[in-house]
């Protein structure tokens, strides 16, 4: 009896006192071989067959990118298996550190920031990771996926480089960060089969090589060969040249008007030997405010995936599914000294639109695949219905200039203007204002040097004009008398995230000037707007409030079943930002285009008879009916006024 029990426990271990079915001491038992070879996972490269290996065998991926940061966790489910329905056998992400570390020291790992719920969905959905984790990432998103705390704290810190403080930084959140993740790496049992070390570093003039060194050693001291090194850069030898890292293996990333034969003579130029790989391959791009939405033909992306699938190259679309900048989490470019932010859509003519819908670009790439590698036996995904919700009307609020009644603002004085990242002020809004000094004389013509981002005057608190960084307006003629408030609401309209200018401060770097005095002796108020439950305490006013101010609405849905996704029209209104029942929707900008209408996802709506909160934050001019409606359909593509091809 006795060696019938002790038989019976070698099945099974004791693990926090419950008695849990011993499966590795079961495979032993029942198949010694079977056993051993699942304990040798390993995914290499094989240089000689110019192949990667995963557990010993050949193996090609078709990967897709997917950032879990811009999608609402109640969908990344569906998102991943989307993926794996249109035969990709990888998903492919960023990690963004400012999301997961919004404050020196404060980690987030739960919620909206379950990076491991994330991986282990991926595992459910029969999906490989590709890990990016930066630490700097770009991905159209504000810094680059930096924190901005870190020019707060260290406002001479050099990016990107050796800097004592940045590469301190970096490394207390990568030994968060990857700690986390080596239980997930493919030779450890989990599905991560590769790791990028930095992330074009090609396009970034430092050019560091001890800092590179440092960060492959850093991340390889996690990684330890149990997955795959690699680094990503565009397809001339000038970003190679300062983006290849020794001992990580080189891959390029280009899109559907690059020559495919050309752009791997400039990859063999780093790796003579082994795997073909496309790490971003463009299905789409990315748009910015006050341009046409761009737009990647379908016929051209098979084209050119044809001709790579024929040559066995590894491919990852960025992006397959793009999803929505929430909040203020836009980046920006800046292309010739012009600044370009972001649009808060990040649809990226992808062949998951944005609200996760397969297009017919997605069936179409989906059949090619089919004609390269076996599909799953899962359903064909379909678009889903929409919520077409109708009108509500907006209340006038609040005047953003009675800010004693908002408890997510901050006043200080300052005798010189300060910088948002000085006021530790990471995304919003900050009012600057003063007093026009005596011996200012009639015209007044106020100067701004280094407008950051988009700034509207006011004289005794009535508008006066704007000006802005990407139309390049740094000047306004004003009727300002002497002893008369002057005011600048100041807006970051998104950091720089791609380039050699990623240090991009908001807000008064410098004095502003009037008639070529400085004007000094400030009162500055910040509005990071993390929080506007505090509007439930104000009582809709009577006055005839004007922008900038806060419009609110309650709308309780037709239906008590469940909500649907849907977008709200924002046509009528001007500037602003959008939050329904406390989540920010993001900006919107309706009348520059292209995007008129913001993406609602269905988690943030309440059932009814619940009623639904909306908040808008208004700068400019307001509907006049004060309306907005809910409908079933995205726009997201209106031409620009005076809009050409020039003007980019």
């Amino acid at each position: 009896m006795i060696l019938l029990i002790l038989l019976i426990l070698k099945f099974f271990v004791i693990y926090e006192n419950v008695l849990i079915f011993n499966t590795e001491t079961f495979q032993e038992l029942v198949s010694p071989s079977q056993s051993k070879e699942i304990t040798k996972r390993s995914f290499l490269i094989d240089y000689e067959n110019n192949v990667f290996l995963k557990d010993g065998k050949p193996f090609q991926y078709i990967s897709g990118s997917l950032h879990y940061f811009r999608v609402p966790r109640i969908y990344w489910r569906d998102r991943l298996r989307k993926f794996r329905a249109a035969g990709l056998n990888v998903v492919c992400t960023y990690v963004e550190w400012s999301t997961h570390e919004p404050s020196p020291g404060n980690f987030l790992f739960t919620e909206e920031q379950d990076l491991e719920y994330f991986i282990q969905l991926a595992v459910e959905e029969d999906l490989l990771v590709i890990l990016r984790p930066g630490p700097y990432i770009c991905a159209e998103r504000d810094f680059g996926g930096l924190p901005p705390w870190l020019i707060t704290l260290y406002p001479d810190i050099n990016l990107r480089t050796n800097d004592i403080n940045y590469q301190k930084e970096v490394k207390k959140w990568f030994d968060i960060l990857l700690s986390k993740m080596q239980k997930y790496l493919y030779g450890n049992g989990g599905p991560i089969i590769m790791v990028q070390v930095e992330n074009e570093y090609g396009s970034y003039n430092a050019c560091n090589m001890d800092h590179k060194l440092w960060l492959r050693d850093l991340i390889n001291s996690y990684v330890q060969e149990k997955a795959v090194l690699f680094t990503t850069d565009g397809n001339a030898k000038h970003y190679l040249n300062c983006g290849v890292i020794p001992d990580v293996y080189p891959t390029i990333d280009f899109g559907t008007t690059a020559n495919v034969t050309l752009s791997f003579d400039v990859m063999r130029l780093f790796a003579p030997r082994g795997p073909l790989v496309n790490s971003e391959f463009y299905p789409g791009w990315l748009s910015h405010w006050e341009e046409k939405m761009q737009t990647v033909n379908t016929s051209s992306i098979l084209a050119k995936m044809r001709e790579m699938l024929d040559l066995r190259v590894n491919i990852n679309f960025y992006m397959f599914f793009g999803g929505t900048n929430f909040g203020f989490m836009n980046g920006a470019n800046l292309a010739e000294d012009k600044y370009e932010p972001q649009l808060t859509s990040y649809d990226y003519d992808a062949p998951l639109d944005e609200a996760g819908d397969p297009t017919s670009k997605y069936y179409e790439i989906r059949n090619l695949i089919s004609k390269y590698m076996t599909l799953p036996n899962i359903p064909v995904p379909q678009i889903l219905p929409k919520g077409n919700y109708g009108t509500v009307t907006l209340k006038p609020i609040l005047s953003l200039f009675n800010h004693s009644f908002i408890s997510d603002c901050k006043m200080v004085v300052s005798y010189k203007p300060k910088t948002h990242e000085e006021l530790n002020l990471k995304y919003g809004y900050a009012l600057y204002e003063t007093k026009v000094p005596e011996n200012i004389s009639d015209p007044a013509v106020l100067y701004v040097h280094n407008v950051r981002d988009r700034v509207i005057v006011y004289v005794n608190r009535n508008p006066a004009g704007i000006m802005s960084r990407s139309r390049f307006i740094n000047s306004l003629s004003l009727l300002a008398p002497p002893g008369s408030t002057l005011s600048l609401l100041i807006e970051n309209q998104g950091r720089i995230n791609y380039g050699n200018y990623l240090k991009d401060k908001k807000g008064l770097l410098e004095s502003p000037l009037m008639n070529d005095v400085p004007l000094y002796l400030w009162t500055i108020v910040t509005f990071p707007f993390e929080n506007v439950s505090w509007i439930d305490s104000i009582y809709p006013s009577n006055q005839n409030i004007s922008p900038p101010a806060f419009y609110l609405g309650e709308f309780i849905l037709p239906t008590k079943n469940d909500p649907l996704d849907t977008y709200i029209d924002m046509t009528g209104w001007g500037k602003g930002i959008m939050f329904v029942n406390n989540f920010n929707l993001g900006r919107y900008w309706p009348g520059t285009g292209s995007q008129v209408t913001l993406f609602v996802p269905s988690s943030c709506l309440h059932r009814a008879p619940e009623k639904n909160k909306i908040i808008m934050f208004e700068t400019e001019y307001t509907h006049p009916e004060f309306k907005i409606t809910f409908k079933d359909k995205p726009r997201i593509n209106k031409v620009p006024p005076g809009y050409n091809n020039d003007f980019q």
